[in-house]
């Protein structure tokens, strides 16, 4: 039995992984610069509620930006560190704050991808991609423009999705302990 969630702990964590990436992939092909400028909004990033069901999504999550970061939107080492290190940091998150709900609705968790990207990513730009010194206010701004993108796409699709999937149904497929 413990080789067999094993087993489906690594499928789902691929599974995740592999959506992610070729989500956000399709993403930047046909519609390019949504899913990598400042104000961005993946539509892969609804799938970041999966770590509110299954701690697979959080290695999942990871690997998948890490991929699409370095293989389709060709992002400078930093980001593929920075964003991968936050979309961890938001996936651990979800995780630990999964049993929180408000109207059966996860709601705290679903604002992790927005608070450590918003953060992370937001002093990512304003040190490495903004010409001239560190100005907080610049920062509040550039973080402030990443949390939108991450606040729409996870409270509109992402709750969607999560809906979608916590039924029954679904849970029996999913590794529900680590």
């Amino acid at each position: 039995m413990k080789d067999r969630k094993k087993v489906l702990f690594l499928t789902q964590a691929a599974v995740i992984a592999a959506l992610y990436a070729a989500l956000t992939a399709a993403q930047h092909f046909l519609l390019p610069g949504s899913a990598s400028m400042a104000v961005q909004f993946r539509v892969s990033e609804a799938m970041t509620l999966l770590a509110v069901l299954t701690p697979a999504a959080i290695p999942g999550l990871t690997v998948g930006c890490f991929l699409v970061n370095f293989l389709f939107i060709q992002a400078l080492p930093v980001d593929m560190i920075l964003g991968s290190l936050a979309t961890l940091l938001a996936a651990i998150s979800m995780y630990l704050l999964r049993g929180i709900r408000f109207k059966g609705l996860p709601l705290l968790a679903a604002l992790m991808p927005a608070i450590f990207n918003g953060i992370i990513i937001g002093a990512e730009i304003e040190i490495f991609f903004v010409e001239g010194p560190f100005r907080f206010t610049d920062f509040l701004v550039q973080g402030g423009c990443v949390a939108l993108g991450e606040l729409v796409v996870c409270f509109t699709l992402g709750l969607l999705l999560f809906k979608a999937l916590d039924r029954p149904q679904f849970r029996r497929f999913l590794v529900l302990e680590s």
